[in-house]
């Protein structure tokens, strides 16, 4: 068992109360909660990609659709670490509440499906998904099996079986809108919720960031994990700033048998 200091400690018992009390939790995932998978983040101070690449340049729309070799470069590394990484613990601790009926919805900002692989059923990915490809020019749409590991093991580019146009992962780039159908829905669960938890987001990416405010403007309440602060600390019934893979399976533990 993780030994937290007393800060962290009573602020997974307050959480914890807060959890049993609500009728209608969600989460709000982002790139922290799968960082201990072993998959970067965008925004960390040095390892964070944007301190690397510019996302502009490599992972915006116009970048697909004017060099989509360059594109399709950058990604690879990427896409290889998402697709051989594992569920780590926070996820399936996330799974168990979901399970148990106390976790009823995770939104996540994530596109590598480590939630629904740890076994989370009720996903919504505001910011798409691996999982499947569009083509660029006749616009059909294919699982990403059997195009994803010639692409990964060989670096063959995935094209279209009919049009032989370059096929576009269904992740949201820069300069993208999200899913509409998902983000209606994301925004009917949060006025919904009595009860945010906001796990591994920086709250920078709009308009995902502004999420959390407008479940507390519908009078629910908000629990922020995160490593770093976020603009919404101030406003939460309760901030824990610490790893995820260790905090969540805790808080868990808490709420399921405390």
């Amino acid at each position: 068992m993780t030994h937290f200091p007393e800060e962290v400690s009573k602020g997974i018992r307050s959480a914890a109360e807060i959890i049993k009390a609500a009728h209608y939790t969600i989460v709000l995932s982002g790139a922290g909660s799968s960082t201990p998978s072993g998959i970067p983040d965008f925004r960390s101070t040095g390892s964070g990609l944007w301190t690397r690449f510019s996302p502009m340049e490599f992972a915006s729309l116009t970048a697909f659709r004017h060099q989509p070799v360059k594109f399709y470069e950058w990604l690879r590394p990427l896409a290889s670490e998402m697709l051989n990484a594992k569920p780590n613990a926070a996820h399936y601790a996330f799974a168990d509440l979901g399970k148990k009926g106390i976790v009823k919805t995770i939104i996540t900002q994530n596109v590598d499906g480590l939630h629904q692989r740890a076994g989370s059923t009720h996903v919504l990915e505001v910011h798409g998904s691996l999982e499947t490809l569009t083509c660029s020019g006749c616009y059909r749409q294919y699982p990403s099996n059997g195009f994803i590991e010639p692409y990964i093991q060989e670096g063959r580019i995935p094209t279209c079986p009919k049009c032989n146009k370059f096929l576009k992962p269904d992740v949201v780039l820069f300069e993208e809108q999200l899913p509409k159908k998902v983000w209606l829905k994301s925004i009917e669960e949060v006025k919904t919720c009595d009860l945010m938890i906001v796990a591994g987001s920086s709250l920078v990416v709009m308009p995902v960031a502004a999420l959390p405010m407008t479940a507390i403007e519908n009078g629910a309440h908000v629990i922020v994990v995160n490593k770093d602060e976020t603009y919404i600390d101030e406003c939460a019934d309760v901030t824990i700033h610490g790893d995820l893979a260790d905090i969540i399976p805790e808080l868990s533990r808490e709420v399921l048998n405390g």
